[in-house]
């Protein structure tokens, strides 16, 4: 089996890099630098016409959208333990992945590229602390769900990839992690895993290939 990873740095493509790390699959990156456009070529635009990342290529099969890739991880995977067994389990685990993608990183979206969402002058400003008092109400979500819990799970399972990059992404943003307690521990703690170590590398050693090709 083949599997391709389409990849760029800083963006949620690192939480499959990290959960296939974790399932001990090998895998091939394709890091597209997002700076000179990569992802909007037409070369890029044949087989991901949604010209974003993540995607796996699957033995030449198209795969987008991070639950369906962390799904199709973890029963391709069993042993990885990225999702539960049990279908309620899975689901949890779904629903996770979703409140991430749909509750959590649109907004840290809004902040990096507010005219995306608004390009009335002046309305900038307005989108970010909008954005951002939506983000501390779902930290402090987050917050209660690591209250005396490892992980969002127990224990660590696919989602916490997806979340990790969220953390970091609005850590990147300057935010308030200290007034989330133990997200800011949880934070800490991912980033002691061999699967996170090896991901956070392998984006400095991409980020400064780009720097270099420039």
């Amino acid at each position: 089996m083949k599997i391709e990873l389409f990849y760029s740095p800083v963006t949620c493509a690192m939480a499959p890099y990290i959960n296939l790390t974790e399932a001990g699959a090998d895998f091939e990156v394709h890091a597209l630098n997002f700076r000179a456009g990569e992802h909007l070529s037409p070369e890029y635009r044949k087989i991901n016409p949604k010209h974003k990342v993540p995607m796996l290529l699957v033995d030449g099969e198209r795969l987008t959208e991070t639950a369906a890739l962390h799904l199709w991880m973890a029963r391709t995977f069993p042993d990885a333990k990225l999702m539960p067994d049990d279908a309620w389990g899975q689901a949890q685990a779904i629903s996770l992945l979703s409140w991430v993608s749909g509750g959590i990183h649109p907004y840290l979206s809004r902040i990096n590229a507010p005219p995306k969402v608004c390009d009335v002058d002046g309305t900038a400003d307005n989108v970010i602390e909008l954005a951002t008092e939506y983000l501390y109400e779902t930290f402090g979500m987050a917050d209660e769900i690591l209250d005396g819990s490892d992980y969002l799970m127990g224990d660590y399972t696919a989602p916490d990839a997806y979340m990790f990059w969220a953390i970091r992404r609005y850590t990147q943003f300057k935010l308030n992690l200290d007034r989330f307690p133990n997200v800011a521990v949880y934070f800490d703690r991912m980033q002691t895993r061999d699967s996170v170590k090896k991901l956070l590398t392998f984006e400095r050693d991409t980020i400064e290939e780009f720097k270099r090709a420039a």
